[in-house]
């Protein structure tokens, strides 16, 4: 949601940038080198980025302010052992700041990398207990989910912790948006194809890119859903709140199943989260919450106008009970389970753009949805995965502490390996 959260995109997802003219064309090996040396001198200059990496990665990481944020909540790195090596690919065990993770690098025809992906270097649990054990380990508030979703769109709990408790979920509240638009698409309220124009006082902050596109400029919606769910382009996701309107948004928590929409009420943009939490805090935020509820909405419309000037970006917890989105690891199996059932390729296209770093086999489960979420305090990681057999699992891991800020690397990496050994479990668990 927030700038920092482009950090968190190497651990969570592979970063996916002008390409560079060279004499010779490098190897994956090669660029995991400047990879790995690069991650001790942050800031690396743009053009220096621009020579090692693809547009297709520097596009989804926000540009070199995205990598740069990345290499530095990684690194400084030392390389332990080379796994794998081939001439486009390489994937090499290392010791980060935090943990130590798997580095796996690819590289396109041009010798850039167009593919940067770092995963737990350790086991993934192999049993529920130890699945309880890790997320213990975790610190700070957790709630987990491991649910089926059933042929009649029904969720059936395997195991949980707390998952019935609602937790700020950060950027996963994009999949309510994609599910109004999904929605609209069905009553013929909108189009896929439909262009909407960028406005700039519909513009948010990063993580994202459509920030920095002119205004006028026309995109489908399908885009606008694309980058909002893979990148979390929160530019994206504010026009599409505007398009559909506030009211739709709100109610897709109810036809989702959500156990307390009212507590989503009035449902923030990105924007207005920004204007709260990035000026003037906490006195505009304590007095936005000192209003009644009624009042709200007109409050938030009001945040909505106002300039993307003089923001700041927070590095504490600040009011993540209260000023947030809400849903617990339930209620993300029931929007799974309610875009699953909407049956459109579009949202499907979305979801699957991403993986969330979950690198399960593809050919146990050919089809993996993620959407993930973070500011300081909060970082959440919902995942879908359908096997070979056709069954749907999710699993969902919330971890927030109102006190104090997370250290994301460290939490990323154990939720992704709790999240990888809770999919291999329910794939084993067979249906009553």
């Amino acid at each position: 949601m927030r700038a920092a959260i482009a950090g968190v995109a190497v651990v969570l997802a592979p970063l996916v940038g002008p390409a560079a003219q060279a004499a010779e064309v490098a190897t994956a090996a090669q660029q995991l080198e400047w990879v790995v040396d690069a991650t001790g001198r942050v800031p690396v200059p743009d053009a220096e980025v621009r020579e090692h990496v693809a547009q297709v990665l520097l596009t989804a990481a926000g540009g070199t302010a995205g990598i740069n944020a990345a290499l530095a909540r990684l690194g400084p790195v030392q390389v332990k052992r080379v796994v794998t090596e081939t001439p486009d690919h390489v994937e090499a065990a290392v010791h980060g700041s935090a943990d130590d993770y798997r580095l796996d690098l690819h590289v396109d025809a041009a010798g850039l990398i167009d593919s940067l992906r770092a995963s737990p270097d350790d086991p993934a649990p192999s049993s529920w207990p130890e699945v309880d054990a890790q997320l213990a380990a975790l610190g700070a508030r957790v709630s987990f989910g491991a649910s089926e979703i059933l042929p009649d769109g029904s969720c059936r709990d395997v195991h949980g912790v707390r998952d019935d408790v609602q937790r700020p979920l950060g950027s996963a509240f994009k999949l309510y948006v994609l599910g109004a638009l999904g929605r609209a698409v069905a009553e013929h309220k909108a189009s896929w194809t439909e262009q909407l124009a960028i406005r700039d006082d519909w513009k948010s902050l990063p993580s994202g890119v459509l920030q920095n596109q002119p205004a006028g400029m026309r995109l489908p919606l399908s885009e606008y859903a694309d980058k909002m769910i893979s990148i979390s382009d929160n530019t994206a996701t504010d026009h599409l709140i505007h398009r559909l309107g506030r009211d739709a948004v709100q109610w897709q928590l109810t036809a989702f199943g959500n156990q307390r929409p009212s507590a989503n009420v009035p449902f923030l943009t990105t924007k207005a989260m920004f204007e709260l939490k990035a000026t003037q805090y906490p006195a505009r935020a304590d007095a936005y919450l000192a209003l009644p509820r009624w009042a709200r909405p007109a409050a938030v419309a009001g945040l909505e106008r106002l300039p993307l000037t003089g923001l700041q970006g927070w590095q504490a917890p600040e009011k993540i009970d209260d000023i947030e989105w809400f849903g617990s690891p339930d209620d993300m199996c029931r929007a799974f389970s309610g875009l699953q059932q909407e049956n459109q390729p579009e949202i499907a296209h979305a979801l699957s753009l991403n993986d969330g770093g979950l690198g399960l086999d593809r050919a146990k489960f050919p089809e993996v949805w993620f959407k993930g979420g973070s500011e300081p305090g909060v970082l959440t990681l919902n995942y879908l995965a359908r096997t070979a057999d056709g069954r749907s699992l999710v699993t969902s891991v919330m971890v927030s502490d109102p006190a104090a800020p997370l250290d994301e690397n460290h939490v990323a990496a154990r939720g992704i390996a709790v999240a990888k050994g809770a999919m291999a479990l329910l794939a084993a668990t067979l249906r009553p």
